[in-house]
């Protein structure tokens, strides 16, 4: 048989005074402050009248009251009525209530708050991210100057692209549509009637404006 090894976990902890005074002023601290919270909780969540006074070893008062010590024990000590006794205890829970109303309410809008602010970021981000890859829908009014300077060479180069592929549509329809009759003068008015085309097409070109075989023209 194997003994079973003792362990001092989970066993009950008989509750009596600490002997050592550095050890017994540390937990009174500790314990003295997770009172004074619960009795906090305590009136914010039942709207309730507490007066706590504690003494520690070395003879220290510390109290805790809502809404007041002072106030609490006025109502013991002053001899007033039962019937505003009453009236005040009224008042006092009422508005109590109302506070406590109000403070939940209050956690509510903050947390819609902070869950809106994080929609908001993502939302801008987003913008953001989409901006990056499609700059050039952005107004030009928004763009900065190397945004501006890219947009034009961009532009540029796509002007060239399209006069370089009208001269290549040109040429291509002019072969198609002009006969060549042998060696000849022909060979020659033919070469001349491209040139002048295709310098038509880069003048045009330079303007902005495209003009096909056809006589149709077409703005970059």
């Amino acid at each position: 048989m194997v003994k079973r090894k003792s362990s001092s976990g989970r066993q009950k902890i008989p509750i009596e005074k600490i002997a050592k005074k550095s050890h017994l002023q540390v937990t009174f601290s500790k314990r003295r402050s997770g009172l004074f919270k619960k009795a906090s909780e305590l009136c914010t969540l039942c709207g309730v009248e507490i007066a706590i006074i504690v003494f520690s070893p070395a003879d220290k008062a510390f109290s805790f009251g809502h809404p007041e010590v002072e106030s609490i024990i006025d109502c013991y000590l002053i001899r007033n009525s039962p019937q505003e006794l009453s009236t005040d205890q009224f008042v006092e829970s009422h508005r109590n209530s109302i506070v406590c109303n109000l403070n939940m309410q209050l956690s509510q809008i903050l947390n819609q708050l902070e869950i809106e602010r994080k929609r908001g970021d993502e939302l801008e981000q987003l913008r953001k991210a989409r901006q990056r890859q499609f700059w050039w829908e952005i107004p030009i009014e928004e763009l900065g100057l190397q945004e501006l300077q890219h947009l034009m060479f961009s532009m540029e180069e796509f002007q060239k692209t399209v006069a370089q592929y009208g001269s290549k549509m040109l040429m291509e329809q002019t072969t198609m549509t002009s006969p060549i009759i042998g060696p000849g003068p022909n060979i020659f008015g033919l070469c001349d009637a491209f040139n002048n085309k295709s310098t038509e097409i880069y003048a045009n070109a330079n303007s902005s404006t495209i003009t096909n075989a056809s006589g149709l023209s077409f703005q970059c």
